[in-house]
């Protein structure tokens, strides 16, 4: 019993110090006590299966993360990890195909923690004509084909700045995680040579302050897009908590025209 709350201590300590909380700060977010928690985190208390449910959820747990530190707890797994396919999904998959359909003829896709391609529009396709064969093939990690010299790089614009927010954006990710497959495909990406372009080597722009693009030379012109991230709001389920769908809208009129132009030419065929 000591053993399993010392165990039960050592993970809550790891994930509150990864959220860069106090034992009191952890505390009154949970609404119980600072000795509480100390007693918890030295292996002094095991806690509840209620209590260890709680800290999960204050703490931001990823819901993978929470079956395994109840089982060390001895207490029974909560969050099934379905396939998408799942009949139990049925409604959740359909709510993806109508967000990525409804989005075009803009870009859109359903990403896992990962940054596994899940499920894309057909503008996403189109876009990755360029790309090498080999990046392409199951399953495609939309990091790599991103940042990868044989992937978008070369036709991304502003590269350079482009490049920095997917990785600061990927470390964040493994901050929150603690992620070993984000840290060895982080280390992957940042060994990727950065070849010297006339484009790339353009000073950045402010964008009116606003955000920053992605500038993507096409063989229609330049199209300039900004992104949002949309996730399951309440998901009990493992598959569907780790799902987020990337929906990237025109970021000025020329690549709203552009993309509109070549939709009215698909439907005219």
């Amino acid at each position: 019993m000591k053993d399993t709350a010392s165990s039960i201590g050592d993970q809550l300590r790891r994930w509150r110090q990864r959220r860069h909380l106090s034992q009191l700060e952890l505390a009154c977010e949970a609404d119980i006590s600072a000795r509480h928690v100390s007693f918890l985190e030295t292996g002094r208390s095991l806690p509840s299966r209620e209590m260890l449910l709680r800290l999960a959820e204050r703490l931001a747990i990823p819901l993978r993360e929470r079956n395994p530190l109840l089982l060390s707890a001895g207490y029974a797994p909560v969050y099934a990890e379905r396939r998408l396919d799942d009949p139990a999904l049925e409604q959740a998959k359909k709510a993806i195909e109508l967000l990525l359909a409804g989005h075009e003829p803009y870009p859109a896709l359903a990403i896992d923690r990962h940054w596994s391609l899940v499920a894309a529009n057909s503008v996403v396709h189109s876009m990755l004509a360029g790309v090498a064969p080999r990046l392409l093939e199951p399953p495609i990690n939309v990091m790599r084909v991103a940042l990868h010299p044989e992937g978008l790089a070369p036709q991304v614009e502003n590269f350079g700045e482009w490049r920095s927010h997917l990785l600061s954006r990927l470390r964040r990710q493994i901050d929150a995680t603690a992620d070993p497959v984000l840290v060895e495909l982080l280390a992957e990406l940042e060994s990727y040579p950065v070849k010297e372009d006339p484009h790339h080597a353009r000073p950045a722009e402010d964008y009116a302050g606003v955000l920053v693009p992605l500038r993507l030379r096409t063989d229609r012109g330049v199209l300039s897009f900004f992104g949002t991230i949309t996730v399951f709001g309440t998901p009990l389920d493992v598959t569907l908590a780790e799902l987020a769908i990337e929906s990237m809208f025109p970021a000025d009129p020329q690549t709203a025209e552009l993309l509109a132009g070549a939709a009215r030419g698909k439907t005219s065929k």
